[in-house]
């Protein structure tokens, strides 16, 4: 960030009084602009014992597959902008059946929420950001071509859950390991 956009002016970094971290402050307003973690949202859209997955026709990773999840919207819920990314991204039409997964990716300044939902019918193809659309059960989901670690991560614990036949929300941190750039490190906060 470099320019105020209350006013316009040279913006510069502090801490500002009362605060414990480097804000872009204004010196002629006074506006302090705070930088947050953005929400992705998307689904993991069912039918029978497959899951909707989207081949990406966008950088990052493109070609490789994802689920249907982009970043959420101002005016709308989570649940809202992960059935939105659905319909954009895989012309799906999905009900939102609750929270899977919440994962924080510092390394990106995200936060993703995966939620479990049902395809309403097999009227999908692929959207302008993506290459193809496929249904895939555990045995054919192309795990060498998922595009990010927070999808393997929860199509894996999906999976596990189904065997159990006990789904629960999981919540869990993604950090890149320092120096390489494909190497993560997953801590789980919380599967109950």
């Amino acid at each position: 960030m470099k320019y105020c956009s209350e006013c316009s002016a040279a913006l510069y970094q502090a801490i500002p009084e009362g605060d414990n971290r480097p804000r872009h402050i204004c010196p002629e307003c006074g506006t302090i602009h705070y930088a947050n973690p953005k929400m992705v949202v998307g689904c993991l859209p069912e039918w029978e014992d497959r899951l909707l997955l989207c081949r990406r026709a966008i950088e990052p990773r493109y070609g490789l597959w994802t689920l249907p999840a982009g970043f959420m919207e101002l005016n709308e819920t989570a649940e809202e902008g992960a059935a939105r990314e659905t319909l954009e991204e895989a012309n799906a039409r999905v009900e939102v059946t609750g929270l899977y997964t919440l994962f924080n990716l510092p390394h990106v300044d995200q936060v993703y929420l995966l939620f479990r939902s049902r395809l309403q019918d097999l009227d999908f193809g692929p959207g302008s950001e993506s290459l193809e659309v496929a249904l895939f059960d555990e045995h054919r989901i192309p795990w060498d071509s998922i595009a990010f670690k927070v999808v393997e991560e929860t199509l894996r614990l999906y999976f596990d859950d189904r065997r159990t036949g006990r789904f629960r929300p999981h919540v869990g941190t993604i950090r890149r390991i320092s120096g390489n750039p494909r190497r993560y490190q997953t801590v789980m906060l919380q599967s109950e």
